[in-house]
C-alpha cells in the first residue's frame, strides 16, 4: 500500500514543466499502475483539499471549481485507491457541490456534505452556506455573519 501526498497527484494532473518532468512521469506511471491494479494506494482528506486548493488558487494554476473537479475526480474513482466508500463519495459529492457553488472553497463543500443528513446543528458564522440545500445555519443570537 502507498500513501499518495499531494504533490504526486499534481504531477500527475498538471502540465509538467522541464523540471518536473521525471517527476510527471513517475506520478503517472504510478497512477496507471493503480488503474491496473498492481498498485493499491490511499490518501488522507487533508491531501485531497491541499489538491483542490493548489488548482483553484490564483497564484498557482487558477483553474474554476468545474476544472478542478473534472482533473480530480477520474483520480478519486480508481478501484484502487482506498478510501472509505462513504469518504469517496463525500469526495465525488463535495466536488460536484463546489462546481455548482464556485463561492464556496472545496473545505466548505466537503464540510456542507459532511452535515447533510446528520441530526446535529452546523454552527457558523459563514453565509456562504446560506441557500444550500439541507443545510441550516446556527447562530448565536445577535451574532453577524462573516
Amino acid at each position: 500500500m502507498i500513501f499518495l501526498d499531494a504533490n504526486v497527484f499534481l504531477r500527475a494532473i498538471t502540465e509538467a514543466t522541464p523540471e518536473t518532468q521525471v517527476m510527471a512521469a513517475a506520478a503517472r506511471d504510478l497512477f496507471r499502475a493503480i488503474g491496473r491494479g498492481e498498485e493499491e494506494a490511499t490518501t488522507s482528506e487533508a491531501v485531497i483539499a491541499e489538491v483542490a486548493f493548489i488548482l483553484y488558487a490564483k497564484r498557482h494554476y487558477g483553474l474554476p471549481p468545474d476544472r478542478v473537479a473534472a482533473r480530480l475526480r477520474p483520480f478519486l474513482t480508481l478501484p484502487h485507491l482506498h478510501l472509505p466508500r462513504a469518504a469517496k463519495q463525500r469526495y465525488l459529492q463535495a466536488l460536484a457541490l463546489w462546481s455548482a457553488n464556485p463561492r464556496l472553497g472545496f473545505v466548505d463543500a466537503l464540510t456542507a456534505v459532511t452535515v447533510v443528513g446528520m441530526d446535529i446543528a452546523f454552527a457558523t458564522f459563514d453565509s456562504d452556506f446560506d441557500g444550500l440545500p439541507d443545510i441550516a445555519r446556527w447562530q448565536p443570537p445577535n451574532a453577524g455573519a462573516a
